[in-house]
């Protein structure tokens, strides 16, 4: 069993850090930010100072904050996680932030003689706290051998995808084709809706052809019932974009369908609607058209 260090405990990183300990690690957090929860605390984790104690006192030292300012903070700062690694020591960033920061985050841990993996993750809340987490890992591969037992503590299905900040690259696509989905979900139902017929039944009906999917089956029930507490913030669905259509800029690419979700998202915001869970899109959708599917 590995000591663990863990910097970022909210809606994702408790249940995994949870998780973690109920595999049988020894678990650090950190308190230079929010006082450490206390259901970590009474199943047996160690509060220190900052990051670096955390680091110094750690094998494994895994990171999982909200977006890339964060991920450099815990890193880079006076006591930061940098300060504390060396030889032996691994760090592991499982937010979802920029592939090209990722890069440069890599090169300096890594000439500290630490090694670095970024490992974003896929599933939500739900994911986190069933321990069936996707994770996506770019990093050496003698790295991900030693890292893969903590990975199965909190995930399923691990996938070494490349170099650093190949994983981040993967996360990003990802969070394209959730996004898409939700949209396609939104509209299919504010237009069956609309129409005149019932939302949920016609969910029922698409459910079982090709048009199924994990999206539909959940995110599509809570935009029937309004069920919106994240969850996955919208405003993180739209972090997650932000770096999407930043990278096409990088590489020359139109991303139409991902700028026009992003709009949508937007149109969420400027109702107050950043806090929701992403499959509130569709109340986007419907303050443009000037019409709910739950008649609200």
């Amino acid at each position: 069993m590995a000591k663990i260090g863990f910097i970022g405990t909210g809606i994702m990183g408790l249940p995994m850090a949870q998780n973690v300990l109920k595999a049988g690690h020894s678990l650090f957090v950190s308190t230079h930010h929010d006082a450490a929860p206390a259901a970590l605390l009474e199943a047996g984790a160690v509060a220190l100072a900052n990051p670096k104690e955390v680091a110094q006192e750690a094998e494994f030292i895994i990171v999982m904050v909200p977006d890339t300012p964060h991920v450099e903070d815990v890193l880079f700062r006076e006591n930061g996680i940098a300060e504390g690694v060396g030889p032996n020591k691994l760090v592991i960033d499982m937010s979802s932030i920029s592939p090209s920061a990722t890069k440069a985050f890599a090169e300096k841990i890594n000439a500290t003689g630490a090694q670095y993996l970024d490992a974003p993750v896929s599933g939500g809340e739900v994911g986190a706290k069933a321990a069936t987490l996707s994770i996506m890992v770019g990093g050496s591969e003698e790295s991900f051998a030693r890292a893969l037992p903590l990975f199965q503590a909190m995930g399923k299905n691990i996938t070494l995808v490349g170099g650093n900040g190949d994983g981040q690259t993967a996360k990003v696509a990802n969070q394209i084709i959730v996004a898409l989905n939700i949209q396609a979900v939104g509209e299919a139902l504010l237009f069956a809706a609309k129409n005149g017929a019932d939302p949920a039944r016609v969910r029922e009906a698409l459910m079982g052809g090709f048009a199924g999917s994990k999206i539909l089956e959940v995110h599509g029930e809570r935009m029937i019932k309004g069920t919106f507490d994240p969850g996955f913030r919208i405003s993180l669905h739209q972090k997650d974009l932000n770096l999407a259509l930043a990278g096409a800029r990088e590489l020359g690419l139109n991303l139409p369908n991902t700028a026009n979700a992003q709009q949508v998202f937007s149109t969420c915001t400027a109702i107050g609607g950043s806090g929701w869970d992403h499959s509130a899109l569709i109340k986007g959708l419907e303050h443009m058209a000037n019409f709910s599917i739950r008649k609200d």
